[in-house]
């Protein structure tokens, strides 16, 4: 299979992986309910984790390679391959937006004691996932480089399965939220009411916007929401004119309940902090672009022998998610309840501002470290070594500062999302807090093509070369082909 062509059906899977939450968190508010989700997309996953093992391990269904380490797949090959790799994606679109929220469903909203457990229930649950993060990072890499990538694969499908198991042992205990039916149908509802009504002026007295008498929200699986002031226009899909009720009962195109409209209004007022999380995940996303292409540049050199990938020092992001949360839980919590009165220290979105603050820092760090090494290979003309002597752990500081960013942003962001949300639209609101990845890496590719064509404009390309090593390289002229270089000082956006 040509390489171009298994990187690009790599990055459609990748890309399923960020579309499905929201295809699995609509099941799980509408039709399925989160416990079955998870149940049903976690066997999805097994299947195709499997399916991965086998195509690693069979010999009919394994590619065969020659002396020179090149290997030939067949179409059943690589159909196999990639369907396993599609399952696994669909099985984490049906994972993801469902497992924190059904995790925090488990605690009690009326009593107090639950919680303040509820919201270190999100720290714990984030920082598991960075302990699996770390193993599959580490261990994990390490089998599939030295035994073979059958165990590599294997031992996850193993544990996943495993996992499944004690997910179901559980079932007596858990407490599970009645469905609401489709939150998509039920916000178009408002939408097309109000558009309906736009020329209708809603009283002052707001008493009289339609409810249900009853105790019983009309949303199944959802709390009667209180009517609130702002986005005012959507009350027009409340207001109940004599037309709505001309053959008998309301139509729910026409005529919808505050409840539903104060649904719309949540999500509504989401959208300010979705983006926010879209510009953290555009810094976040450097990890694996510009820090791993900063410090090839760099001695990779561990010990006398030993190289170190630079792409392995994601490991310091995780391995300071896993150093800050218990901090955090632990004792940045009780230190800060004190001052502000607050039962978890810090209300969500302080949290997440002091989150997108530090990330600030991680970033300056970053570029000082950037402008150090800039200047080293200018003034010690370093244009002809492949990595420079300066020690690649120099990077170490802006991944822990951005790991310290990720256990105040990320959490608070996942915990604001839950407890914002509509009872309903938990799981969707969780999806759309998984969007911010994906958006946040298009917007970290954008800004690194407007940083490419500003800083380049005035340079000349030679043989597909950026020369920026003179102030103005256009005036030159070239050098002979077989006396080019590629300066080590090159841009590290391309």
């Amino acid at each position: 299979m040509p390489v171009l062509t298994c990187l690009q059906e790599m990055n459609a899977a990748k890309g399923t992986c960020y579309v499905m939450p929201l295809l699995g968190a609509f099941l799980a508010d509408a039709y399925l309910g989160r416990y079955w989700t998870i149940a049903s997309f976690s066997i999805i996953y097994v299947f195709g984790m499997t399916l991965l093992t086998l195509s690693a391990s069979i010999h009919g269904l394994k590619p065969s390679c020659d002396r020179a380490n090149v290997c030939h797949t067949t179409g059943l090959q690589t159909s196999v391959f990639f369907l396993g790799l599609y399952l696994v994606a669909l099985g984490t679109g049906g994972i993801k937006p469902c497992v924190s929220s059904f995790g925090a469903d488990q605690f009690d909203d009326s009593d107090e004691d639950e919680k303040k457990k509820k919201s270190s229930f999100f720290n714990w649950f984030y920082f598991s996932i960075n302990i699996g993060a770390l193993i599959s990072a580490s261990v994990l890499v390490w089998i599939q480089t030295n035994v073979g990538w059958g165990w590599g694969f294997g031992i996850p499908a193993v544990a996943m399965a495993i996992a499944v198991v004690s997910f179901f042992s559980g079932t007596p205990l858990y407490r599970n939220q009645r469905l609401g039916g489709s939150p998509l149908t039920r916000m178009c509802q408002v939408l097309v009411a109000s558009f309906r009504k736009f020329r209708v002026e809603v009283p002052d007295d707001k008493s009289l916007l339609f409810e249900t008498a009853d105790h019983e929200s009309a949303v199944m699986g959802s709390r009667k929401l209180d009517h609130t002031d702002q986005l005012s226009f959507f009350d027009k899909a409340a207001f109940e004119t004599p037309s709505d009720r001309l053959k008998g009962s309301a139509n729910q195109w026409k005529l919808c309940t505050v409840t539903q409209v104060e649904e719309l209004k949540s999500i509504t007022r989401l959208l300010p902090v979705w983006a926010t999380g879209i510009i953290f995940s555009a810094v976040y996303s450097q990890i694996g672009t510009l820090f791993v292409l900063q410090g090839n540049t760099m001695d990779l050199r561990m010990g006398k022998s030993f190289e170190i990938p630079s792409a392995s020092l994601s490991l310091f992001d995780t391995i300071s998610v896993i150093f800050w949360v218990p901090i955090y839980d632990r004792a940045i919590v009780p230190f800060a309840r004190r001052f502000t009165g607050h039962k978890n220290g810090f209300t969500q979105l302080q949290r997440i501002a002091i989150g997108l603050v530090i990330s600030i820092f991680a970033m300056l760090v970053a570029g000082t470290l950037e402008l150090v090494r800039l200047r080293e290979v200018r003034k010690h003309n370093y244009y002809e070594l492949k990595h420079i002597p300066m020690s690649i752990f120099l990077q170490v500081p802006q991944y822990f500062i951005i790991g310290c960013a990720e256990v105040f942003t990320f959490i608070g962001q996942l915990e604001f999302f839950y407890e914002q949300a509509p009872d309903a639209m938990r799981s969707l609101c969780s999806a759309l807090s998984l969007t911010t990845a994906a958006l946040g890496n298009y917007l970290s590719t954008f800004l690194v093509n407007i940083v490419t064509d500003m800083s380049t404009r005035h340079a000349c390309l030679y043989t597909n070369t950026i020369s920026i090593t003179t102030p103005s390289p256009c005036l030159q002229q070239p050098e002979p082909k077989e006396k080019r270089r590629i300066p080590l000082e090159k841009s590290l956006s391309r």
